[in-house]
């Protein structure tokens, strides 16, 4: 079983070392790029939850 386990590791450990890690730079990139979009996603959605809001409250609750 201890063999199993550390053959295990030895392999996944080789894999790790021929992942392609991105940069420092492409890593904060691509975080602000995710920031950026969740933001305008929200944004969008909480303006048609107002528009939506608005509308239901002049049609149905005159």
């Amino acid at each position: 079983m201890a063999n199993k386990i550390t053959q295990f590791l030895k392999e996944a450990r080789a894999e790790l070392m021929k992942v392609n890690w991105p940069t420092k730079e492409q890593t904060i990139r691509y975080t602000m790029t995710v920031i950026g979009i969740s933001i305008a996603v929200a944004i969008f959605l909480g303006g048609l939850d107002y528009i939506f809001e608005i509308v239901l409250n002049r049609i149905i609750l005159k």
